[in-house]
């Protein structure tokens, strides 16, 4: 019997917490009635189930405690059931053991204001979007359960406490330290990393493109050792120990923790760069080879790290030419833009044009539909139309490891 009761019960208060009666905004009666119908409730329609009996025999018990009302078809009691009409709301509460919704969004409510905080909402601007989000749509009764399920609000809590707590991360680190740092937990941070960064992605400035590990890195939070590595002819000292990367064919890699000790020596190698040239993918990187120059691998999107490393660069070298090869997609435009507005550093594309995409248009790939929504995105930048137009025409992108890295 329970089976029935239980599942009748919860579809009625499902019903009614979706109505306008649950949230009194209703300006006429509302009946909140669950028809029976093969779909609803299939075994009471089968002729060779007991079911019949035992679903009559819990109704009856469920309005002789007022909780319903049993709508019989044409009137004819104990024959058809024709639908069942909730009576009181309390009563059905009471008796599934379930909470009111206006009681979780209130405590929803509640735990959302720990983490608004008026004055300071640019100290954590991610998590305070996110928070007000939430908490504007439960004021309007709507769902929230893509990110809360408002029967478990310390998830709620944990999901806004690690929100806030990347947004607060002052120290570079891994990911597993800061999941101790957060939750006393080495891997509890893991368990939720894409639903954070995902809100990330939305609620932020700047993170749309950005795969996980990129925007966590925004933060000093990495998975593995951040390196960024050099080659060229130039020198640099660190700990002042003086390296000439000319030494070392395929340059070297420099950790994020080690940054900070970088000093660009003046010396008469130094004097001869004349260009500084950021690359995107490694593979292109280890491939080039150019005299006078200092090549830089920034693997995709640049953190905070590496971006005051580029304005301590850009100091030392004032009068270089600055250039960024990168993909020809939405991708490599995005981030060598993004380079450009988050250093002050007027970068020029290098081989990333409609000519060298027609050198190598034989290695290009078709377009996704995500790449042609980025597309057009981009289009009436009047740098990259020519480019673009092309490219969507064409349905085509080209990844930088096709091109040939000599001039």
């Amino acid at each position: 019997m329970k089976v029935y009761d239980e599942r009748i019960v919860n579809r009625l208060l499902d019903m009614y917490e979706k109505s306008t009666l649950s949230t009194g905004e209703n300006r006429r009666t509302v009946h909140i009635d669950l028809n029976f119908t093969k779909k609803e409730i299939p075994e009471y329609f089968n002729t060779s189930s007991a079911a019949y009996e035992t679903v009559h025999s819990t109704l009856h018990e469920l309005e002789r405690q007022g909780i319903v009302q049993i709508l019989w078809k044409d009137g004819k009691t104990d024959h058809v059931v024709a639908k069942v009409r909730l009576l009181s709301a309390e009563k059905a509460y009471a008796y599934a053991g379930r909470t009111p919704k206006a009681s979780l969004e209130k405590a929803a409510l509640l735990i959302l204001q720990e983490f608004l905080t008026p004055g300071k909402a640019e100290e954590t601007p991610v998590t305070e979007a996110f928070a007000r989000y939430l908490s504007d749509r439960i004021q309007r009764h709507a769902s929230v359960r893509e990110y809360m399920d408002l029967n478990d609000p310390e998830a709620a809590r944990k999901l806004l406490h690690a929100l806030r707590c990347v947004e607060r991360n002052g120290t570079p680190c891994y990911l597993r330290e800061f999941s101790v740092r957060c939750f006393h937990d080495s891997k509890y941070f893991e368990q939720m990393q894409q639903r954070i960064t995902g809100i990330f992605r939305k609620f932020g400035s700047g993170y749309a493109d950005m795969d996980p590990r990129e925007i966590l890195a925004e933060y000093g939070i990495y998975h593995t050792p951040d390196y960024v590595f050099f080659k060229g002819n130039a020198e640099l000292e660190i700990g002042g120990k003086v390296l000439e990367l000319q030494m070392l064919t395929q340059g070297i890699g420099i950790s994020g923790d080690d940054l900070q000790k970088l000093r660009i020596p003046v010396s008469e190698k130094n004097q001869q760069i004349r260009r500084v040239m950021t690359i995107e993918n490694l593979t292109a990187f280890f491939r080039f080879q150019e005299e006078d120059c200092l090549a830089i691998y920034l693997g995709g999107y640049h953190n905070g790290v590496r971006r005051e490393l580029l304005k301590v660069i850009r100091k030392r070298w004032p009068q270089a030419e600055y250039l960024h090869f990168g993909d020809i997609d939405a991708g490599g435009f995005q981030i060598l833009r993004d380079l450009r507005e988050k250093t002050g550093i007027p970068f020029t594309p290098w081989r990333m044009d409609l000519k060298t995409l027609r050198m190598y248009e034989v290695f290009a790939r078709p377009l996704t539909v995500s790449d042609r929504t980025r597309l057009e995105a981009l289009r009436g930048t009047t740098e990259w139309q020519e480019v673009i137009r092309y490219m969507l025409e064409k349905n085509i992108k080209l990844e930088q490891e096709c091109i040939s890295p000599l001039r």
